[in-house]
């Protein structure tokens, strides 16, 4: 399995980094993108990935630096990219409103233009595991404030597991959603300051062991995290760094 964190960024742009999103490619049912954030098209374009290979969007989370990509990508389908293949987007409850809500106030008019394309989107609820396009998703509530549910991802394909955090402080429902994962990717926002809705570094590290994920990567480093790298003991990610699993 090869996935590519195409932006591993915060929201603020910290260390020059694009919103998040990341690419997993895989040998059937098309490849996925895991949140895409307001600046995902242009990482599309400079990491060179085909937007019509991409079947699935998974979506953690209702704040714009983690969904407010995809009316770019919508547009690019319809425009440029020509779209024919259906394409299925899954977000948390309120997903599919929010999703025309925003695209209506960028691009309006955009969500009545006529596409080539079947779109389909679904909303996930909480501890339901559900196929889609060949992977199985269960997500787990975390705690951060979007207006809608915030959700930790635990995704199956290919015989592997990948779990993704979102954005949350520590909740122990991370326990469960990261168990036994094959890559565990976890957002560390501050090295050892307590902020509501973020994990630090040092509070993930401590509570790291109970989960057992064979392999760890933090991401959505602020500034002041970036600049302490080198206190990092675990995997962190950049944009268009390529992992295989």
């Amino acid at each position: 399995m090869r996935l590519q964190f195409l932006g591993s960024g915060d929201a603020f742009g910290s260390g020059g980094r694009f919103n998040t999103c990341f690419h997993l490619e895989r040998q059937a049912h098309g490849n996925v993108l895991i949140d895409c954030g307001a600046s995902s098209m242009v990482a599309i374009r400079k990491w060179e990935v085909d937007p019509n290979a991409v079947s699935t969007v998974l979506v953690s989370h209702l704040h714009g630096d983690h969904f407010a990509g995809l009316p770019f990508f919508l547009l690019d389908a319809q425009l440029v990219s020509r779209r024919t293949a259906p394409l299925l987007l899954a977000g948390p409850p309120g997903f599919e409103e929010r999703l025309m809500i925003v695209m209506e106030a960028m691009f309006a008019g955009s969500t009545k233009a006529p596409r080539k394309f079947d779109l389909e989107i679904r909303e996930l609820e909480l501890h339901q595991r559900v196929e889609l396009n060949g992977l199985a998703v269960t997500p787990y509530l975390m705690k951060h404030y979007s207006g809608a549910p915030s959700y930790a991802l635990r995704i199956e394909t290919g015989g592997k597991v990948l779990t993704y955090s979102g954005d949350t402080e520590w909740v122990d429902e991370l326990i469960p959603a990261g168990r036994d994962a094959d890559l565990f990717i976890c957002e560390a926002y501050f090295f050892d300051k307590a902020m509501k809705y973020h994990i630090d570094y040092t509070t993930l590290m401590k509570r790291l062991p109970e989960i057992g994920a064979r392999r760890t990567i933090v991401t959505h480093m602020s500034a002041e995290l970036l600049g302490r790298q080198g206190e990092i003991a675990c995997e962190a990610a950049h944009d268009g760094l390529v992992v295989e699993f």
